[in-house]
């Protein structure tokens, strides 16, 4: 019994490491976040919403979304070169939870300013 209980802990562990290491880092969360808000996004306007974000980081952020399959990619074939953003299915399955933990931080973030205030 006690070899399937540790069996389960590890799968356990595995699937919370798979889950933070799709959604993990600095601005992940905050671009879906935002994709939720918005629906559509254009690659500049992600640019100016994401507070400090580079554009190496921008670039390289969304193409790990969109090869975990969180964010889907349209490309328009104009001149300027026109690319839209927005959440896929799988995506949007994330959302309740990002809205959890920003009704979490948003709540701390109250208790830490009127902790700051006394």
């Amino acid at each position: 019994m006690a070899i399937k209980s540790k069996k389960s802990e590890t799968t356990q562990m595995c699937a919370v490491d798979y889950a933070f290491k799709r959604i993990g880092g600095k601005y992940k969360g905050m671009i879906l976040w935002y994709l939720h808000s918005k629906t559509v996004l254009r690659y500049g306007e992600l640019s100016r919403t994401v507070p400090n974000i580079t554009t190496k980081m921008l670039t390289q952020t969304l193409r790990e979304l969109e090869e975990d399959q969180l964010i889907n990619r349209k490309m328009f074939h104009e001149v300027p070169p026109k690319v839209e953003y927005s959440l896929s299915e799988k995506g949007r399955e994330l959302i309740p939870f990002i809205e959890y933990l920003h009704n979490w931080g948003k709540k701390q973030l109250e208790i830490e300013l009127l902790k700051n205030k006394s």
